[in-house]
């Protein structure tokens, strides 16, 4: 199948911030075969021809999220990550079955894909459940098959051994991904991250886990290892390979070192950490050492959404707070931090841009808005989708050059009967236990 889209303009998606004007993108077989100006795009032959007023985008790439906790969102307002834990989400995480899992990624699937967001790392139990999930919605999901010592649950070695055979037996189409999710540091033994390190880096796969999100988890580490959370798994030869390391808010410059030195990833996840009170991760340093940083949303219980263009201006803005410099974070960074970036740090080079040779997951904005004008400059055009765009005017996507959202519509699912289903599960998971 080809396709020649054109538009108002196309925000590419890279560091530099490219917008092109007036322009034309084709597509064959859901592959990017040509990108620039309409008035330089070879002929379009026998191409559908898709016009659309406003620009196109990259599809977003969450690089960290939990989506499947729509279930729990909004619960336990104002408690602190350990008790937010441990007093309402892993109780009611107890309770739950695959299909509350499938029903819930499913849900969450179609409103990210209303969003604008058409691949997501997923981090949750039940990971075949949210592969088919997104099968349904049209999709793509990095899924990190979670290690944690729950009640309930098999023995962390056997944990391991399945995540491996999973992840190592899928196809790979491009639509789903398997990876190893061990939890944290502090949750799980040094030796279990160490074997799922070592399995990763045997298979290739992504390893994704939990990193110095909070204080408290620092400290108490330091105190029994006199060594910072980096410095631990550095020291247990969890580092190497594939790592993405979410949140990574509290690191100081010896850690951001071994992050350069080990070329591990991060998932900055700006709206969770400050819910939550967790602290603003020095996105600035990062970048200037080169460290991969790619914009999550964490799970929709400690966002409370998973609307990932929000969670862009959100990263501008506290990056600029925090070091006290209208330019510590630019528009066009904060962008590339949810497109390209994030691409770069999960190890997808086929996503996040719009580019040739990557894949046609293609995102819609409406710019006859008032928060669209004045354009003086092709560049007002990415200014203003950071800092006044909204999720609210993504019209249409598509992945691999299917359409997925039309007018803002969720093509593949009912998201009115999903919303139904998701709202009864969740009042049966916060009831009495037993």
């Amino acid at each position: 199948m080809r396709q020649r889209f054109t538009a108002r303009a196309v925000v590419v998606g890279d560091h530099a911030g490219t917008v092109v004007p007036d322009a034309a993108v084709d597509v064959e077989d859901g592959t990017l075969t040509w990108v620039g100006p309409a008035a330089d795009a070879p002929d379009a032959g026998d191409a559908e021809v898709v016009a659309v007023p406003g620009v196109l985008l990259p599809g977003l790439v969450n690089a960290h999220s939990h989506a499947p906790m729509v279930l729990f969102r909004g619960q336990a307002e104002g408690l602190p990550l350990a008790r937010w834990l441990r007093e309402v989400i892993w109780p009611r995480e107890a309770r739950l079955t695959p299909e509350d899992v499938e029903v819930a990624m499913t849900a969450a699937s179609a409103e990210m894909l209303r969003g604008g967001v058409t691949t997501s790392v997923e981090m949750y139990f039940s990971p075949e459940r949210i592969a088919a999930a997104v099968g349904r919605t049209g999709a793509r999901a990095v899924v990190a098959t979670p290690l944690l010592p729950l009640p309930g649950m098999p023995p962390l070695a056997e944990q391991l051994a399945d995540a491996v055979t999973l992840a190592t037996s899928a196809p790979g189409d491009g639509a789903v991904e398997y990876g190893i999710g061990p939890h944290a540091a502090y949750t799980l033994p040094l030796p279990v991250l160490r074997d799922a390190a070592a399995a990763a880096r045997e298979h290739g796969l992504l390893l994704h886990l939990h990193v110095a999100e909070t204080a408290g988890e620092g400290a108490d580490l330091l105190a029994t290892h006199g060594l910072s959370v980096p410095a631990l798994l550095a020291a247990h030869d969890v580092l190497g390979g594939r790592v993405l390391a979410a949140h990574s808010v509290h690191v100081d410059d010896g850690d951001l070192e071994l992050w350069r030195e080990y070329d591990v990833a991060v998932a900055h996840c700006p709206a969770s950490n400050a819910k939550l009170a967790s602290g603003i991760a020095p996105v600035r340093a990062m970048l200037d050492r080169g460290v991969r940083v790619g914009l999550g949303t964490d799970g929709p219980a400690s966002n409370d959404g998973l609307d990932l263009l929000a969670d862009v201006r959100l990263a501008a803005g506290l990056a600029r707070l925090r070091e006290g410099s209208a330019t510590a974070l630019t528009a066009a960074e904060a962008f590339w931090l949810a497109t390209g970036g994030a691409a770069d740090a999960i190890g997808r080079p086929d996503l996040g841009q719009v580019a040739v040779g990557r894949r046609a997951d293609l995102v819609h904005v409406d710019t006859r808005d008032l928060a669209f004008e004045p354009v003086l400059d092709p560049m007002d055009l990415l200014t203003h989708l950071v800092w006044s765009g909204t999720s609210r005017l993504v019209r249409d996507t598509w992945v691999g050059g299917r359409q997925v959202v039309r007018d803002g519509v969720c093509t593949t699912v009912d998201a009115e009967a999903l919303r139904a289903d998701v709202a009864e599960r969740a009042t049966r998971l916060a009831g009495p236990a037993g």
